[in-house]
């Protein structure tokens, strides 16, 4: 019977698995959100987050508290251990400062996992492993999109496209107050699991999350409304002369690929490009087995559903 085993083996002896672990905390408190194997980042959310009981092996007798904890409780005993823990000791004060101010209204739950498909070559389970409310929190920037992809849904069936293309769609701050407030069983212009994941990611953020949750979702809207003009302008020949069925096509397939109009005017890399993937293929050509998929999440808007 396998009692007080409370970590994986990974292969490795206990000074190197401890030793990768330890890495891998340091890494999710330096970044904030990092990608590895979907057993390794349960066992690193063990590690920074969730207090485990003693274990066999003394180094790990460290671990009985938890990192963000220790950040929490801030007297010098838990800062000299975390200190001890990580494998770079001028994080510590990030811990203690940064942290722990950001989770000071919460109880528990400070890391989550996110599924990344599979890793080439060996198949091996990837997730993306992220301390919550962070700056480039995975969750706020999906709840955002489809705020954004719902509003606009709920707002085509009483406005032409054209008209949105023209005025975009207003007040979005003011229905994501409204949206707030609600309970899961009250009908609004938001499905029950998208205001869900709405009141949940603003729970234990500051006020101005909510501005800046609308403003991303604006600026979906927007890149959603964009998307079709930009096709509709590029399909458009640029001579009179006839194409070939042949370059038509291959015309198609250019169109469907990232251009100017989809993407929101002055915005940066975000922590979408990370999300953006794996089930998604470019049309017109096979996926080679040495590309990376990446996690599919736009969905298609054309003025020919409307």
């Amino acid at each position: 019977m396998k009692h007080g085993i409370a970590f994986r083996k990974f292969s490795r002896t206990s000074s190197h698995r401890m030793l990768m672990l330890r890495n891998l905390v340091t890494s999710l408190v330096e970044h904030e959100q990092i990608k590895t194997t979907l057993p390794k980042a349960r066992d690193t959310a063990r590690l920074a987050e969730k207090a485990c009981a003693p274990m066999l092996a003394p180094c790990l007798l460290l671990t009985r508290l938890q990192i963000i904890t220790m950040g929490k409780k801030g007297d010098l005993p838990a800062y000299r251990k975390a200190s001890g823990f990580l494998l770079r000791p001028k994080l510590t004060p990030k811990v203690f400062g940064e942290l722990a101010t950001r989770y000071a209204d919460r109880e528990g739950g400070y890391t989550r996992i996110h599924k990344f498909g599979n890793r080439p070559g060996d198949n091996a389970p990837h997730a993306i492993l992220e301390l919550v409310d962070n700056p480039r929190d995975l969750k706020f920037e999906m709840t955002a999109r489809a705020v954004g992809w719902e509003l606009l849904e709920s707002k085509l069936k009483s406005n032409a496209p054209r008209k949105l293309a023209d005025h975009g769609v207003q007040d979005i701050e003011t229905t994501l107050h409204r949206e707030r407030s609600l309970t899961p069983e009250t009908r609004g212009e938001l499905r029950p699991t998208t205001r869900w994941n709405l009141q949940k990611v603003l729970r234990f953020r500051p006020q101005e999350s909510l501005q800046q949750l609308a403003k991303k979702a604006e600026g979906h809207v927007d890149t959603l409304l964009a998307k079709p003009l930009a096709l509709k302008s590029l399909r458009q020949p640029s001579s009179p002369e006839p194409t070939e069925p042949e370059q038509e096509y291959f015309r198609d397939i250019k169109d469907l690929k990232l251009k100017a109009g989809e993407s929101v005017p002055g915005s940066t890399r975000s922590a979408l490009s990370l999300a953006q993937g794996a089930l998604g293929r470019t049309p017109g050509r096979k996926l080679r087995w040495f590309e990376r998929r990446k996690l599919g999440v736009d969905r298609p808007l054309d003025w020919s559903q409307f």
